[in-house]
């Protein structure tokens, strides 16, 4: 099998910085990470190998057993910061410089008088922590949410790894629907965001099928994913080789192979390495050949 690999796809400078610190601290049995590091199961798995604690994603918000507490690279909201200061906690803060930078558009917004629509997952653990701080505030997923707004100052802020082109129907709706108002955005995408869709959508038009590396839960892995099946291309997301599908595979002679930002180097070298050992019949890129 011909596997295409992606020109920007997996770890993140973000995710890494935080995994490495995280990795050179000492005593880690005496640290809970509140929520998930990176939403990636092999990163939590080594984490919990090193001993550490961790809080759930449903746990967050629930004061951590510990006295020393790791913010995750999602980061958390100053009213969650001061609760667990004014309870004693010592803080280890890993929130990525680029999640650090939606917050605080979010507040120059807010600190205009602005209502501020952010753009994003809603309940996502980046996009609660910013909303906790905020009194007046809406959450949009997709164009359709967008509404008329009573409000007539408008602020726009987007989630780090919202896709780009959701960003721009998004925005374009609320101008469309709020001819009157004053509105103001403020760009929060991340570069690594842009960069990982970017190449995806470079390899959709060389290969038959897709397979994204990365977890569950990991947002930004989910839209690599919804980026090529837009564009009916096959996908398969898989969290690393087990799960990939030699039935559904074999269909397929060129395979593009892309990772979320949470996935570690290895996970995808040991996906790619499978993913050339495995045989395929004539795919349609090479019946067009």
């Amino acid at each position: 099998m011909k596997v295409i690999r992606a020109e920007a796809m997996g770890l993140c400078f973000g995710v890494r910085r935080a995994l490495e610190a995280a990795m050179m601290l000492r005593a880690p049995g005496e640290v809970t990470i509140d929520g998930e590091l990176v939403h990636n199961e092999e990163i939590q798995a080594r984490l919990a190998r090193r001993g550490f604690s961790a809080l759930s994603e449903r746990q967050r918000g629930e004061m951590p057993p510990t006295r020393k507490v790791l913010v995750t690279a999602h980061g958390i909201s100053e009213r969650r910061r001061g609760r667990l200061v004014a309870a004693g906690k010592e803080l280890i803060d890993l929130t990525c410089p680029l999640v650090r930078r939606v917050h605080q558009a979010a507040q120059a917004l807010r600190a205009e008088g602005r209502l501020v629509l952010l753009i994003g997952k809603r309940g996502h653990v980046e996009v609660q922590g910013v909303v906790e701080d905020l009194d007046r505030y809406e959450v949009i997923e997709h164009p359709g949410e967008v509404r008329p707004y009573e409000a007539r100052r408008l602020g726009i802020v987007c989630q780090s790894t919202t896709p780009p082109r959701t960003a721009l129907r998004v925005r374009k709706e609320i101008h469309a629907l709020n001819p009157g108002a004053d509105i103001r955005a403020i760009s929060t995408i991340c570069r690594p965001t842009r960069d990982r869709q970017y190449a995806v959508l470079q390899l959709l038009r060389r290969v038959e099928a897709m397979v994204v590396v990365g977890g569950r839960n990991s947002n930004n892995t989910r839209q690599l994913v919804e980026l090529a099946e837009s564009y009916r291309v096959p996908c398969l997301h898989v969290q690393d080789e087990r799960g990939l599908e030699r039935a559904w595979l074999e269909r397929f002679q060129t395979v593009g192979l892309t990772a979320g930002t949470s996935t570690p180097d290895e996970v995808i070298e040991r996906v790619d390495q499978r993913l050339r050992q495995m045989p395929s019949r004539p795919g349609r890129l090479a019946e067009v050949a």
